[in-house]
């Protein structure tokens, strides 16, 4: 039940608010008062999309909101939309939820009855959706559902397969041959930086090379008497001054100290030169101008050609495996094609048993609503091919409102009229299956005379059970209702609004009369409705 509405800053409103009642609830008003579009900003609130530009000029955003109770929990909804951006938000109870959470829960709270929904009523499918809501055995039509999809989730599947299949069967050469030259070099991830880096060290070492080599020249001598050799032959002297007396023994173990020392040291600069000498710039430069031959080769850079072999290796890895999913595939798709043709042969018979129940619901009442008691609603079925060797039906009405003429179907020979009632019949037929607002936007739109009678009755039934908001421009509709609603429009210092008011007492009656067509006439008339 929708309890309370608020509009803000929306066209021409800038601050309406409306209590709703259970019951039926009627709205009325001049043509452009706006009623209708007190109906879109509810619809804005439940999902539909609105232009930036219908915020109302000068104010930074519009905004929706409204109470709900389902299934006797508040449910509080507000939604804006900012002028500057178009962009909006939506509140569930003051937590920001998306629009797709509210869609979900959109058939629970109304059940709008317009020209979009009698447009709606005019595709086969939709017509074919109301039979099947009317068979018994739903849980059969939930099997075919869950087959259907599973069905077409293998085939996907397979085709999606079968197509990489091909593509890499007509590629695997290419791919052989890609995976040849890949394997030829063998690259190894980060190679080439380590070997760039090894180039740089290997280059800015030359000098560092020179220097080795001239100090083990000072510490062995270019032809063979260097610092060492002096050092040998000064600790030799030392050790013979020693002998006669002289008072050099410190002195010469310091100088066979730094002998030995320095002929350690020489030791390292020889292993430090050696190691160096056995890094061949040239083989690394060979080696990088490999790995620069394969990335031209391939056109693809150094991390691309290690990713290609895994993927060349996953590749053909697949296409090896692929035949055994492929018939896996198969096989699947078979029996789940044999499972669905036994649900499908099942669930005709019953479709037939419904259309042809709720054809003869819906006769009886469109009759109640002022058409012929000769009016024929058939139900027409059409085969259809829903997968290879599985053959279902699809339904539609085929309806013949007047006698002596041949059913034909809604769309061909339907007026509004016809529609709105024909809409307001269906909605009867589903009073009491749940406990959403049923909105009827002008059904009474090419209605009159008795049929209007009919229709006011049949809107009143139903109002016993939902509650209900209605556009009308017919007193004998609005005076059923349990809230009247008046919408205008007043102009105030140059500036239009749209205005709502609640009407009681004589301030009804007077709207009554003037729906009526005004004066003594229209007054009589509203008196009488309302007695």
């Amino acid at each position: 039940m929708l309890e309370y509405l608020r509009i803000r800053n929306l066209a021409l409103i800038e601050d309406m608010e409306l209590e709703f009642s259970q019951g039926m609830n009627v709205l009325t008003g001049e043509t452009g008062a706006g009623k209708s579009f007190i109906l879109k900003a509810l619809g804005f609130l439940l999902g539909d999309k609105l232009s930036h530009e219908i915020v109302r000029p000068g104010a930074d955003r519009a905004q929706v909101e409204a109470l709900f109770f389902l299934n006797e929990d508040e449910l509080v909804v507000r939604r804006e939309i900012s002028a500057r951006t178009g962009r909006s938000r939506l509140y569930v109870n003051e937590d920001l939820k998306s629009q797709e959470s509210l869609r979900e829960m959109r058939e629970r709270l109304v059940t709008h009855t317009s020209q979009h929904a009698q447009q709606l009523l005019l595709r086969p499918a939709f017509q074919a959706k109301l039979i099947e809501a009317a068979i018994a055995q739903s849980p059969i039509l939930h099997e075919r559902d869950i087959l259907c999809r599973a069905l077409a989730e293998n085939v996907a599947k397979r085709e999606a397969l079968q197509k990489k299949y091909t593509e890499l069967t007509a590629n695997r050469d290419l791919l052989k041959m890609q995976q040849v030259e890949i394997d030829k070099v063998s690259p190894e991830d980060g190679e080439e930086e380590r070997l760039d880096e090894l180039r740089t060290k290997i280059r800015n070492s030359a000098q560092l090379f020179k220097n080795y080599e001239e100090a083990l020249s000072l510490l062995h001598g270019e032809s063979g008497v260097g610092l060492l050799d002096l050092l040998g032959k000064l600790e030799r002297l030392l050790n013979k001054m020693c002998t006669h007396g002289s008072d050099l023994e410190k002195s010469a173990c310091a100088v066979a100290a730094l002998r030995e020392q320095l002929a350690h040291f020489s030791g390292r600069l020889r292993r430090q030169s050696t190691d160096m000498e056995e890094t061949d710039v040239n083989k690394v430069e060979e080696r990088l101008f490999v790995l620069a031959q394969l990335k031209r080769k391939l056109h693809k850079t150094f991390p691309e050609i290690l990713a290609l072999r895994k993927e060349i290796d996953a590749n053909l890895s697949f296409l090896d495996a692929c035949s055994l999913d492929l018939a896996r595939f198969s096989k699947e798709e078979k029996t789940l094609g044999a499972k669905l043709k036994n649900v499908v042969d099942a669930v005709i018979p019953l479709r037939r048993d419904a259309a042809r129940k709720f054809s003869e619901r819906l006769k009886d009442e469109l009759r109640g609503l002022g058409f012929s008691r000769d009016v024929a609603v058939i139900p027409d079925f059409i085969p259809q091919e829903i997968r290879p060797g599985i053959h279902d039906e699809t339904v539609r009405f085929l309806w013949a409102p007047n006698p002596g003429h041949p059913p034909q179907p809604l769309d061909r020979i339907a007026s509004g009229g016809e529609l709105s009632r024909f809409l307001l019949a269906i909605m009867s037929m589903r009073s009491g299956l749940d406990d959403t607002t049923y909105i009827f936007d002008e059904v009474d739109a090419g209605v009159g005379g008795l049929v209007l009678n009919n229709l006011a009755e049949k809107l009143k039934s139903l109002a016993e059970k939902h509650q209900m908001l209605l556009i009308t421009h017919w007193p004998q509709l609005a005076a059923q209702a349990k809230k009247h609603f008046q919408i205008n429009k007043e102009v105030r210092d140059r500036v239009t609004f749209t205005v709502c008011a609640q009407l009681d007492g004589k301030e009804r009656l007077a709207e009554l009369a003037r729906m009526a067509g005004g004066g003594a006439h229209g007054e009589a008339l509203a008196r009488n409705l309302q007695d």
